[in-house]
């Protein structure tokens, strides 16, 4: 994970973060195995999944990452 984190230029922690938020949405798995010297090593890979898109799914996803806009009431 090191080596990932400095080629993307992100921390550690940060990277971690993220391929936790891509696990628990389920596009990546992880299994935690211990090395010959005991330590425990978590190792990701990308999870098949299958997008479709149309119209109504890019319109839905853009809506998910826009802050509403709407007016508040007086």
């Amino acid at each position: 994970m090191s080596q990932l984190a400095r080629e993307i230029g992100i921390s550690r922690p940060l990277l971690h973060l993220h391929l936790r938020k891509l696990e628990e949405a389920g596009l990546v798995t992880s299994q935690l195995e211990l090395s010959g010297d005991g330590k425990a090593l978590n190792f990701f890979q990308v999870a098949p999944f299958d997008v479709t898109l149309n119209p109504s799914a890019i319109a839905d996803a853009a809506r998910s990452l826009s802050p509403s806009t709407k007016t508040p009431e007086p």
